[in-house]
């Protein structure tokens, strides 16, 4: 099986190889291939089919996480905005251990895979996690059976 693998793969090898040298003499005779060849304009999936795979080999590429334990360095990491200020913490010299290591891994996961600012992150982030803990996106329980009052 081995040495047939191996034959076909030799043989197209050569056929390869053989077409390119002679590209010149029968390009003219070829059919024009879609979208390549021929005029028009290129579909938008079409257009950036590199986009979206370099954005999957992205996925499994390895990320370094930073690995902080006060909120200066996690502001330093990228890990603040203006909605989520970290700089009072910072200048009140606030002694606690900084943000949530799980949180942030995950929402740094997020900034870097899908190419979104801090606060984009920190959304997707807890619209995920309100949706696995039964809460809906605008914070009200999705129990059928949950009371509340106004």
């Amino acid at each position: 099986m081995a040495y047939f693998f191996y034959t076909v793969t030799f043989f197209l090898l050569v056929v390869a190889t053989a077409l390119y040298a002679t590209r010149n003499a029968w390009r003219p005779y070829a059919p024009p291939i879609p979208y390549i060849t021929a005029p028009g304009t290129i579909p938008e999936p079409v257009y950036h089919v590199t986009h979206y795979v370099s954005n999957w080999l992205n996925s499994f590429r390895y990320v370094r996480l930073p690995t902080s334990s006060t909120f200066a360095e996690d502001a330093e990491a990228g890990l603040h905005s203006s909605n989520f200020n970290l700089a009072e913490n910072i200048e009140a010299g606030d002694s606690r251990r900084g943000l949530d290591e799980d949180a942030k891994q995950e929402v740094y996961r997020i900034m870097k895979l899908r190419r979104v600012n801090f606060d984009e992150a920190r959304r997707m982030f807890m619209e995920e996690r309100f949706g696995r803990e039964g809460i809906a996106a605008d914070g009200r329980p999705l129990d059928r059976k949950a009371v509340m009052f106004s």
